[in-house]
């Protein structure tokens, strides 16, 4: 055996204490990775909050618009002399429906009516053949509920659907001439589209 001698009493590494050592900073780490994961959004929690308050409050407003125009319409039917219309047929109902579909892309997507949607929307994108992609303008309220309102065609639906059975009531006759006139523009619509269509497929 060779005598260790006195001045050599540096500590040798155990290597089982390194490997303690390695599993003590990877469960330290894990730790915190996990909690860092999991812990609670509470800084950004109460400004998401107060974003859906303010839409919520946009909504309900439009919809508030919305009943007072119909109360409206309801008391000047009752104060005045008017008949409510009777049963509707089925072309009513068929021609009501294509009149209202044409007037809810007319209103939303075409770029005629731009000027209409600008102060509550935004440019968007192309849509489809002569429409376009605008955007509710705001990110909350009033504003932005509008424009909502005004870029999505079968939000609008409930309202052109009013607007149409108020026309019945009040102008029926002209109700009738304009039912019919947006019915014959959504035919035409379709027709060129079936054109375009079959144009592709001969040209192969």
């Amino acid at each position: 055996m060779t005598p260790t001698s006195n001045g050599d009493r540096s500590p040798r590494n155990d290597p089982s204490d390194t490997v303690s050592g390695h599993d003590s900073v990877s469960t330290l780490d894990r730790t915190a990775e996990h909690q860092e994961t999991h812990a609670p959004a509470t800084s950004s929690a109460p400004a998401n909050t107060r974003h859906e308050n303010r839409k919520l409050g946009g909504y309900v407003a439009t919809l508030l618009l919305y009943g007072l125009f119909v109360a409206v319409v309801a008391v000047l039917t009752a104060v005045t002399p008017r008949r409510l219309p009777g049963r509707l047929t089925v072309r009513d109902l068929v021609v009501s429906a294509a009149a209202a579909h044409k007037l809810s892309r007319t209103v939303t997507k075409t770029s005629v009516t731009r000027p209409l949607r600008a102060p509550f929307t935004k440019p968007g994108e192309k849509g489809g053949p002569g429409e376009v992609m605008d955007r509710p303008a705001g990110r909350a309220g009033l504003k932005h509920s509008i424009g909502e309102l005004l870029t999505c065609p079968f939000c609008f639906d409930v309202w052109a659907i009013t607007a149409v059975t108020v026309g019945r009531v009040f102008a029926p006759a002209a109700t009738v001439v304009v039912v019919d006139a947006l019915t014959a523009l959504t035919g035409a619509d379709f027709l060129h589209l079936a054109y375009a269509r079959a144009q592709q497929m001969a040209e192969g």
